[in-house]
């Protein structure tokens, strides 16, 4: 909407991506899929030393409820110890994450916050976590890819399951990962 009324976007994604500041720790590309739609977005977390003996843990776009059961599996299948930490994650663009792909997501920004380390602005993460940290398969995973190639992304993080090696349409570079804890030692 504008002063002049509807106007027409044209591509969802790079809309939701184009304010993205520099790289910082925390900060990692999901897509979600909205209808049959796939959209970029950015999640972002923020990890701060808990000044209470309880962390909180906060979440805007997000599922308060998964977000405490995925710190749970990154303590437990991966070694990160979160508990002496505040753990905010934020959806940008207002976009609501209900579908299990930006679990991924999500976890790689708490790992990036936590070890304080630079995730690169063309990487791309999605998949479901399952409560034994494995990383299981979505749904329009072609469909998913191919909009992260269209926007310029050049990796893209995606279940061991995924049927194609190393490099797949539009030359993304594919990684592939079977559980948190190897996505945690590749990235």
């Amino acid at each position: 909407m504008t002063e002049r009324g509807l106007e027409e976007v044209k591509n969802p994604s790079a809309t939701f991506i184009e304010e993205r500041g520099d790289a910082v720790p925390g900060s990692v590309l999901t897509c979600l899929m909205e209808g049959t739609r796939p959209l970029l977005v950015e999640v972002q977390a923020l990890l701060t030393k808990t000044a209470f003996g309880y962390p909180q843990r906060r979440a805007s776009g997000f599922d308060l409820n998964r977000l405490q059961i995925l710190i749970a599996i990154l303590q437990k299948r991966s070694g990160l110890n979160l508990a002496q930490y505040d753990v905010h994650l934020n959806v940008v663009g207002g976009i609501k994450a209900k579908e299990p792909a930006a679990d991924l997501g999500v976890c790689l920004a708490i790992a990036s916050g936590f070890k304080d380390k630079t995730l690169s602005r063309e990487l791309v993460a999605f998949g479901e976590v399952g409560l034994g940290g494995e990383v299981r398969q979505v749904s329009y995973l072609e469909k998913r890819i191919k909009e992260c190639a269209q926007l310029g992304m050049k990796q893209v993080i995606v279940p061991d399951s995924h049927p194609l090696q190393g490099e797949g349409r539009g030359g993304i570079s594919i990684t592939k990962v079977k559980n948190l804890e190897e996505l945690i030692r590749k990235t």
